[in-house]
């Protein structure tokens, strides 16, 4: 029997991990075409299709599913191989990453287990929080480090760049049915999802518009968490900016849909930040390393 190659097992976990082609073959550092013909041979070998795909989502077969474990077995297995010849394993790191809940439930939770395969010197404990209070807690020291696109202007911080975050004005078609958002003036009509008072999302419009004295909308409502406000947008309950990662599914679907398509709005960065004096900086280089090489979700 003619052994799968590591290259096509590897394809086939990163593809039953994110359920998605495009995202599994950026993962994996190759285009479209070439991941499609690693999966192609791997499912000549098993000589059965190990996913179901239809234009609208990507599912594992039950060859697929028995498959699942055993790929990943091996793999570690290979890693563990090569890390024998290798020397003495890394002492043993513990690290503590604050992140906000949204991001981390969607894109750092999913990671931790390639992570670990990755690092198996390295423990990543996780906390969920609100920028503010990530960035006290890096200051304090109890947390090592923070994922985050909030601004900060320490030079007691460094940071390693990890992925470019955009914006999208929103409301759902349900909203825009009964109140139009077509100029900056129908705000006039319509309230105001956010954060906090300050803003923080919708100044990415804002800014870029001259100000949020250019939008006087009928009312404000704070609700202190993405997630929220979210939820509230797509039940027509206002409008917001969102990054876009959080709702480009619902954009695709027709669920929301973009106001002011025209505007531009300011672009941020997502960025691992760690105290300057940190001597283990060498170790965030390579944790920001593994984290860039998985898109956002």
């Amino acid at each position: 029997m003619l052994l799968p190659s590591l290259e096509n097992l590897a394809c086939f976990e990163a593809a039953a991990r994110t359920l998605n082609f495009r995202t599994a073959a950026r993962a994996v550092a190759l285009s479209p075409a070439a991941f499609g013909q690693r999966i192609r041979q791997i499912e000549e070998q098993v000589g059965a299709p190990l996913f179901e795909r239809t234009t609208r989502r990507v599912q594992l077969t039950p060859r697929g599913l028995a498959l699942l474990p055993r790929a990943r077995q091996c793999l570690a297995l290979a890693e563990d191989c090569l890390r024998s010849a290798m020397g003495p394993a890394p002492a043993p790191v513990e690290l503590t990453l604050g992140t906000r809940f949204e991001l981390g439930m969607s894109w750092i939770v999913p990671q931790l287990g390639a992570l670990t395969r990755r690092r198996p010197e390295l423990t990543l404990h996780l906390y969920f929080g609100a920028s503010d209070d990530l960035l006290k807690r890096l200051y304090d020291r109890s947390v090592d480090c923070v994922v985050t696109s909030a601004r900060w202007s320490a030079t007691t911080l460094a940071a390693e760049t990890l992925h470019e975050e955009r914006y999208a004005f929103v409301a759902s078609p349900k909203l825009l049915r009964r109140e139009a958002f077509a100029r900056p003036e129908h705000a006039s009509r319509h309230c105001l999802l956010d954060i906090d008072p300050t803003m923080p999302l919708f100044r990415y419009l804002a800014d870029q518009a001259g100000g949020a004295g250019c939008f006087a909308f009928a009312r404000h409502r704070w609700v202190g968490l993405g997630a929220a406000i979210k939820a509230l947008v797509l039940a027509g309950e206002g409008v917001a900016v969102l990054p876009r990662h959080m709702v480009a599914a619902e954009l695709r679907g027709g669920k929301l849909k973009r106001l002011l398509p025209s505007a531009p709005l300011a672009r941020d960065h997502f960025r691992l930040i760690y105290r300057r004096d940190d001597p283990r900086s060498s170790l965030y280089a390579k944790l920001a390393e593994s984290l860039r090489a998985v898109p956002i979700q």
